[in-house]
């Protein structure tokens, strides 16, 4: 296993999920300060899953010429300017130049979704799973500090509350576009003699393949769908303050990062399947216990069950995924995946205002829970196609 480039990912992940982090904490409420109507609100941080989706292929396909170094410090530096136009934004007022500012800041996450493939080229194949956690465990950093770093930098630039917020953004950007100059690009080991490059209709035709894939869209979109309307809903709706918004959010977000810490060894141990099927159980509590009440400790436990579940399920589909492709079809057959995982998880986020504000909290919960059975149904039935007892 390649540490340095190990270590490069997971503080590279940490420094970008902290923008994440801000972004959802505050980006829905900014949105309903700025929008034209309520109905918007989650536009902006909506328009960021969108930048990821609509940059998926561009950002595999940009890395397979140039290199992952220089893919990923390139991203990184165009995260920073998106972040600077959102502070302006806020300075001016602008809900539009708000919300294109996101769309750079999602564009900059379709190549952090990378980190994951990157680590995998940097193990040796038994340990993918423990590399691919690794690096999520650096949003562990992302969970505890983004929140704190909101609340300290929101007043950086007195003249409007949280423009100083995204300045601070972009410094992290800065330092991860500094800190890709340390990763090496790697070339994936080879088992045995190179094979042909297949078409990517035969790669996606595959049931391997196809079930890493709707396990992953279904991960992010359940989780997104939630989360997205979560600041608004406990802070506008419910008059909860911003430190405890920030709390659900802060453990949201830790309880999505922090089983990384085990979540490889999980894998080598229980098997792939096992660990996806506990993290549908999971984020099937997770709406259960949303719709239980309004209280403070049950929106807690709600999104805390929702980002353990996240975790596992999304984890255990990155490695299901590696097993379906051959080292020469990784780019495309990476880039399809994430445009399709991506592309769910965008709209479910600029679906997700409009149904709070439209309907309510319990129907915004239970939406996902067809999707997740319908998840589970297919990771079981794959199982029981799979001819080898290893990919179980």
């Amino acid at each position: 296993m390649n540490k340095r480039n190990i270590t490069v990912l997971s503080l590279s992940q940490a420094a970008n999920a902290m923008g994440i982090t801000i972004v959802l904490l505050l980006g829905g409420l900014i949105g309903a300060d700025l929008a034209p109507s309520p109905a918007w609100a989650t536009l902006p941080v909506a328009l960021m899953v969108v930048g990821t989706a609509l940059f998926a292929v561009p950002a595999a396909l940009l890395m397979k010429r140039i290199g992952r170094r220089l893919g990923f410090a390139m991203a990184a530096a165009m995260a920073g300017l998106g972040a600077l136009l959102a502070a302006y934004a806020i300075l001016w007022g602008s809900f539009t130049l708000f919300s294109a500012a996101m769309l750079f800041l999602g564009a900059n996450t379709a190549f952090v979704q990378q980190y994951r493939f990157a680590a995998v080229e940097s193990a040796e194949p038994r340990f993918a799973g423990r590399a691919v956690s690794f690096v999520l465990v650096g949003g562990i950093l992302a969970g505890i500090l983004g929140p704190e770093l909101a609340n300290l930098s929101k007043d950086w630039l007195p003249a409007a509350q949280y423009s100083g917020t995204f300045v601070s953004v972009a410094l992290l950007s800065a330092a991860v576009a500094l800190g890709m100059l340390l990763y090496q690009n790697m070339t994936p080991q080879l088992v045995g003699a190179p094979e042909p490059e297949r078409p990517l209709r035969e790669i996606v035709a595959q049931p391997l393949y196809l079930t890493a894939v709707l396990a992953g869209a279904v991960a992010y979109g359940a989780m997104s769908f939630v989360m997205t309307a979560t600041p608004i809903h406990l802070h506008n709706a419910h008059g909860y303050t911003l430190a405890q918004t920030s709390l659900v959010i802060q453990s949201h977000v830790v309880a999505m990062f922090l089983p990384s810490l085990f979540t490889g060894f999980l894998l080598e141990r229980m098997g792939v399947t096992r660990v996806m099927l506990s993290g549908v159980v999971s984020m099937v509590l997770a709406s259960i216990l949303g719709v239980l009440g309004h209280d403070l400790p049950v929106y807690w436990g709600a999104l805390v069950f929702l980002g353990l579940g996240w975790n596992l399920l999304f984890t255990g589909a990155t490695v299901l995924l590696t097993r379906s492709y051959r080292p020469a079809e990784r780019f495309k057959a990476q880039a399809t995946n994430d445009l399709i995982v991506f592309s769910v998880q965008a709209t479910a986020s600029l679906m997700a205002g409009t149904i709070l504000f439209y309907g309510n909290w319990d129907i915004l919960n239970l939406i996902g829970v067809p999707f997740l059975m319908l998840a589970l149904a297919v990771v079981l039935v794959r199982r029981r196609m799979a001819s080898a007892p290893s990919a179980a």
